[in-house]
């Protein structure tokens, strides 16, 4: 049996290729060497960093699964519909990528804030929305969706509709076809897109801080944190930094291992 021809690419590419993974390695390579390993395990395991850390995993947790409720379906819609409608639905989608953060926030804060466009009638009923818990799940949300509608619209546009088109000539429903063909399919796109949606949510920092101030316990996630340990303690704010550079790598390895498994099995 021949094997097939290996993929070569291009010698005068791996000078820029190297420039770039050192652009990104040395950071990080500097950020390690940098911390007090001493007293490193005592500045991550303070009250106020156990807190935040916590904070930002549970909000980020469900903001994820809020960006799966929205953004699949939001996703499946852009990737097998047409016409001017659905061109400034993708535009609107991608408006969170390009905006600043606390741009965002601030959005997040006319629409839900106490006097905001939603936010009086939600005041009436008792339901405070900005600067609470709920406000940091919104503003991870917000910033986040986007990365899951165009990874997974990107992967459904790439298997195309073939097989929805013979299961539907079956007569398969569309729900059916939706849960037993589309989803499988795109399956590779969606847990990429959940992870890059999940890492989003672990680092948002902007639109959180503007539309949900910084309470410890409440709304103080680990970038706040870092942020403030920043102007009082560098120390502590480079140990917090390394803790959530590691439980990003550690939620994007894991998912990436469990994305190839996937695509393994598919092939």
């Amino acid at each position: 049996m021949t094997r097939p021809p290996r993929l070569t690419v291009p010698r005068w590419l791996l000078v820029p290729a190297a420039l770039g993974a050192l652009f990104v390695a040395v950071p990080i390579v500097a950020m390690t060497l940098t911390v007090d390993w001493q007293e490193f395990w005592p500045l991550v395991t303070s009250e106020a960093s156990r807190d935040a850390l916590w904070l930002s995993l549970r909000t980020a947790v469900v903001s994820t699964a809020l960006c799966l409720l929205l953004g699949i379906p939001l996703a499946v819609v852009l990737a097998r519909t047409m016409g001017t409608a659905v061109t400034l639905l993708r535009s609107l989608v991608l408006v969170p990528l390009v905006i600043p953060p606390v741009v965002g926030g601030i959005a997040l804060l006319q629409a839900f804030g106490r006097r905001g466009l939603l936010g009086e009638t939600l005041d009436v009923l008792g339901v405070q929305v900005a600067f609470s818990t709920t406000a940091v799940v919104l503003a991870q949300t917000f910033v986040a969706m986007p990365f899951l509608v165009l990874s997974l619209e990107g992967a459904l546009r790439a298997a195309g509709t073939r097989y929805e088109d013979v299961a539907a000539t079956l007569g398969a429903g569309p729900t059916t076809v939706f849960r037993r063909v589309t989803l499988p399919l795109a399956l590779p796109g969606l847990v990429s897109g959940t992870v890059l949606a999940f890492a989003r949510c672990l680092g948002e920092f902007g639109a959180t801080i503007t539309f949900a101030g910084s309470l410890q316990g409440t709304t103080r996630t680990l970038p706040l944190e870092i942020y403030l340990q920043r102007e009082g303690d560098p120390r502590a704010a480079v140990a917090l930094s390394l803790v959530l550079v590691a439980v990003a790598v550690l939620v994007i390895t894991l998912t990436r291992a469990r994305r190839d498994s996937l695509v393994a099995g598919a092939s």
